[in-house]
Order: C-alpha cells, then sequence, then structure tokens
C-alpha cells in the first residue's frame, strides 16, 4: 500500500501504469496481411563469432515446451533451432510462411486449417519432419482420451504430459487431432469453435522419432498407437518427452536432441552457468546461419553494460533505466536501440488534468493531478518531494512531443491496450478520454477492461496487456512502498528492478529518521519518474544495444525479445 498520512481515512485514486512482462507491448497488432519489419536474409556465414545476453538464468535443456522450462532465456537458444509456420517481427504482426512449411484457413465453419511442411525439411540427422511430428505435439498436450485414462487408473493427476500448455488451448477444440497419415507432409485440423488465436496454436515440433526410438518402437507404430488411444503407449512417452533433458552441462547428442534450424547446439559448448554455444546445422535447408559460432551467455543484468562495453558480449538486452540509456549512449563502438521514446509519447498525450477535472473534481473539488507516488498533496512532505524528484514535463498534453516522441520509436500506428478490473464507469471514462487525446499523436488505445482482467488467466495473470488501471488506497505506513518498487517486494508483480530504488529502500528500513526518509524517498520518486514506473500511466518499455558492425540486430515488441532473429546476425 502507498504511505498515507493525516488524521482521516481518504481514498486516492491514481491512474498507475504497469507493464506487461509478456505480452505484445505497445505494439502495433495486426497479422500477416499488415506490413511489418520481416527478417533479413543472410548471404554468407560469417566466420566472426557472435555473443549476446538476455538473461543470467541457466539452460534447462532441449525441451523448453515444459511448464518449467518455457523461458525467454530457453528460448532465446531453442528458437535458433526450432522454427515453426511463422513468427512476430519487429512490429509485433505476424509473418505466415517460414523454411519449415505454411499454412491455410481453408474453411471458417467449422474453422479449419490445413498445414504444408516443406518437402525438404528434415530433423538434423535427416530424419523427415512429417505429420506424425505434429500429432505428438497434439497428443503432448493431453487430450481427453488421456485425461479419461488418468481417472480410470485413480490417478490424481490431470495431465500425463507437463506441457506448459493446457488442453483447452489446443487438445480440447481440436478433439479429433491433426487429420493425416504416416509420412504425410500436409495435415488439417478442425477446431469446434472459432479461434481468434488459430494462427498460433500450431508451431514447430519436437521430433516423435526420438521418443519412438527410446521406446523401441519406429515413428510409424507410435503414430499408430496414439491413434488408437493407447495409454499404456503415452504413459511411456510422457516419462521420455517429460524426461528428455538431461545433465546440466552436457550437450546431447544430435540423434537425442536434433535441431531443425540454422543452428544446432555444438558438441562441448556448454559451460554451466557460463555460455552455451551453437553452430550452424549441417542438415538445414534453408538461408545459411549468420555465423559459424553463436554463443549465448549467461550475464546478470548489472553486468551487462560493462560486458558490452568490454565487447565479452555483442548484444544485451538490459532493464530499461534512463540511467542504462545513459551509459550505453556514452560508450563508443555501440549502437543503442531504445524503447524509452514510445513510453515518453504515451506519457506525453495522456490528458492528466482533464482525467481529474472531469472524472474526480465533480466529487472532489480540491482533486488534483498527483505527482509522487509516498506521498499525496495533503503530506506536508508532498511539495518537496515533487520538487527535488520532477520538472512537470507531464502535466499538460503536448501532442507535438508525443508525435515526435512516436516517429523516433520507429513504431508505426502503435496500440495500446489499457485494462481494468470491470465493468468500471469511471475507468471507462479514463480510457476514453486517453483514447481521444492519444489518437491526435498516432496512437491507437485499446480499452480491455473486464470482470475477467484480473482473475486467473485472465489478462493481467498471463501478461496480456500494456497498462492497467489500479487505485491504492493509504496505509499510513512508512516503508509499505518497499513491497511495490523493490526488485524483491510481494507486491512488485510486473519485476521492476532499480539498485538505485533499492538501496534507498534499504535506507528507509533501517531508521528511525523522518530525514532520512524524505531524502531516500525523494530519490527513489526520481527514480521512478526517470524509468516511467508507477506514474499516472506507464506502458514497459525496452532497450537493447550491440557492437557495432553487427548486422541484422533488431528489437521487436513481442516476448521473444532482442533475440528473436539470433540466426540472421552476422559481421
Amino acid at each position: 500500500m502507498t504511505k498515507k498520512g493525516g488524521d482521516s481515512m481518504k481514498k486516492v485514486y491514481s491512474l498507475v501504469a504497469v507493464a506487461a512482462a509478456a505480452a505484445l507491448v505497445l505494439s502495433a497488432c495486426g497479422s500477416s496481411d499488415d506490413e511489418g519489419g520481416g527478417k533479413t536474409a543472410v548471404e554468407e556465414t560469417s566466420d566472426r563469432p557472435i555473443s549476446f545476453t538476455v538473461a543470467q538464468d541457466e539452460f534447462d535443456g532441449y525441451n523448453t515446451m515444459m511448464a518449467s522450462t518455457y523461458s525467454t532465456a530457453n528460448s532465446a537458444i531453442t528458437d535458433r533451432m526450432m522454427p515453426g509456420f511463422g513468427y512476430f517481427d519487429t512490429e509485433g504482426v505476424w509473418q505466415k510462411g517460414t523454411d519449415l512449411g505454411d499454412y491455410e484457413m481453408v474453411s471458417e465453419d467449422p474453422l479449419t486449417v490445413t498445414y504444408t511442411i516443406n518437402d525438404e525439411a528434415v530433423y538434423q540427422g535427416g530424419t523427415p519432419i512429417s505429420c506424425e511430428d505434429f500429432y505428438m505435439d497434439w497428443v503432448a498436450q493431453n487430450p481427453q482420451w488421456i485425461r479419461d485414462g488418468l481417472e480410470a487408473e485413480g490417478s490424481d493427476a490431470t495431465t500425463l504430459f507437463e506441457h506448459v500448455s493446457g488442453p483447452e488451448s489446443y487438445a480440447n477444440p481440436v478433439a479429433a487431432g491433426p487429420q493425416c497419415e504416416a509420412g504425410d507432409k500436409e495435415f488439417t485440423i478442425e477446431y469446434s469453435a472459432p479461434n481468434p488465436d488459430w494462427e498460433l496454436v500450431v508451431t514447430g515440433v519436437l521430433p516423435s522419432h526420438v521418443i519412438a526410438d527410446k521406446l523401441d518402437m519406429t515413428k510409424e507404430e507410435l503414430f499408430e498407437a496414439f491413434k488408437n488411444e493407447d495409454f499404456d503407449v503415452a504413459k511411456d512417452a510422457a516419462d521420455a518427452w517429460n524426461n528428455w533433458n538431461g545433465e546440466t552441462g552436457v550437450v546431447p547428442s544430435a540423434d537425442e536432441a536434433p535441431s531443425w534450424g540454422a543452428y544446432s547446439l555444438k558438441d562441448g559448448g556448454w559451460e554451466p552457468g557460463q555460455y552455451v554455444t551453437l553452430e550452424p546445422n549441417p542438415d538445414w535447408w534453408g538461408e545459411p546461419a549468420g555465423t559459424q559460432e553463436l554463443v549465448v551467455k549467461q550475464i546478470s543484468p548489472e553486468a551487462m553494460l560493462q560486458a558490452l562495453n568490454n565487447e565479452d558480449v555483442n548484444v544485451i538486452e538490459p532493464q530499461a533505466t534512463q540511467d542504462t540509456l545513459d551509459q550505453l549512449e556514452a560508450m563508443d563502438g555501440v549502437t543503442v536501440q531504445d524503447g524509452l521514446a514510445l513510453r515518453e509519447a504515451f506519457a506525453y498525450c495522456v490528458p492528466r488534468q482533464d482525467i481529474v477535472d472531469r472524472l474526480i473534481k465533480p466529487l472532489n473539488e480540491d482533486a488534483e493531478v498527483m505527482n509522487a507516488r509516498e506521498y499525496f498533496p495533503t503530506d506536508e512532505e508532498y511539495e518537496q518531494v515533487v520538487e527535488a524528484s520532477y520538472d512537470g514535463r507531464y502535466d499538460e498534453v503536448d501532442i507535438d512531443k508525443a508525435t515526435e516522441k512516436v516517429e523516433e520509436s520507429g513504431i508505426s500506428d502503435p496500440t495500446i491496450r489499457i485494462g481494468y478490473s470491470g465493468p468500471n464507469q469511471r475507468r471507462s471514462d479514463e480510457v476514453s478520454l486517453i483514447q481521444a487525446s492519444c489518437a491526435d499523436a498516432g496512437i491507437t488505445i485499446e480499452d480491455i477492461g473486464s470482470a475477467e482482467f484480473m482473475a486467473e488467466g485472465g489478462n493481467w495473470d498471463t501478461g496480456d496487456f500494456d497498462v492497467a488501471l489500479f487505485a491504492w488506497s493509504g496505509s499510513g505506513q512508512v516503508v509499505s512502498g518497499q513491497n511495490i518498487y523493490a526488485t524483491t517486494g510481494n507486491q512488485n508483480m510486473l519485476s521492476y528492478s532499480n539498485e538505485t530504488v533499492d538501496a534507498e529502500w534499504n535506507k528507509v528500513i533501517s531508521s528511525l529518521d523522518p530525514e532520512v526518509w524524505l531524502e531516500s524517498k525523494e530519490i527513489i520518486e526520481k527514480e521512478l519518474w526517470d524509468d516511467l514506473y508507477g506514474i499516472p500511466l506507464f506502458a514497459h518499455p525496452g532497450i537493447a544495444a550491440y557492437t557495432d558492425g553487427l548486422q541484422n540486430v533488431e528489437r521487436t515488441v513481442v516476448q521473444t525479445g532482442i533475440a528473436w532473429n539470433a540466426e540472421q546476425w552476422t559481421w
């Protein structure tokens, strides 16, 4: 809760904008029919290695489709090895059709989609990619016959395969599974109901011949067993699928973990806690990999900038703060791509004063725009804190600056989705006012408020939003804000992290001196303003930097982050 002083209970409503950790953030929403920034073709593989980092997390292994392994850090590696039928480009536009194959909706009612696999598509080692692999992917998402088998056994488990996706996303709505015969390079799926995300349901798949071999079966035999709903075979297959990842630091053979992308795991190239090395897949049929060695390093966020400056890595995507941007721009031989501009554009076009005047002043004529988080306008320290932390640049709408920042961001026709727990007329009105104002700067605002927004599985839970509206009530506590803004705070639901903020909170919590509290909170407020976090409206930024001369490095607005096209990076 936000700190509140005074001798009477007052509820203060502020527009607190929090960003999505895993979502299309500030994206130009669209499909493959829209224009976007697609991948750049590589003409020749470079001999010069490229190294990058997205996190310090250890690589969990080959099967990253499990709930326990599905992460950005793992995907930075496996996405280079496992292409699907499409990808999100730099502007969040879905581009269909890849070297793996393509697809086509052949009917809207019922929704029916046919997928065609490239005739040349093979796993590393030469085994053709065929419909059996996509059938196993469907089975791995626990269709009804598997759940029935578990129930018949009296098991407490609700799923057999530990897949990241629940049955409701694919196994249930496509109850019959992919329709095909063994060896086919084409398959069709039919949905029981319309699905707005139908283009994202079927992706690249893990090799069924590897699982079949572990069960002393052929690929075709495993396929037939699945089609015959053989629960015993499914249990054995699930055991192998769930335990595909071996010992940390030991690169599995191509027989155990084959690639079907531009890169494959390099033998001996995994040093736990340090790096994973990829090399070109010798059986890749598509355009060349960008370099002979692509090294993914595990580096902590606080060490990323120095690593880039020392050329220990060539590409980073650190926590986006003003201090980070200043340090990167001061480096020689470094190109900076930052997403702060679009966040600033949003802040410049939000009509904070108009919102207060129209929606709040009729209820409280003394209401005013708040410019602090830890102090309310009724607190005697408020003016001092605001003067020390905020220069007033977002007090009034500035469409010219907002438009300039949109252009600077490089994102055309940006769309920002604002969510809240609804129905809530005041918040709906707030979004309407923001829509009208930001439209003049070329920013489209979508209202995604609903009764399910904060519910389990809702937009907030899944990160499927750009901005969220909250109302905080004052608690009177001095240190309650630490729980919201400190890196390890339980209410820090979007994983905001700022070393200076953390250090100042530690000073507050260890002192009984109000002057210490005030001095530290002035610093905290300034950092939060500089980061545009927890202000009246805020959207999550991104920032990236890379060594000059490296080609094809492009920021993207989607969850894959800077590594989205790492297979195209080259010198």
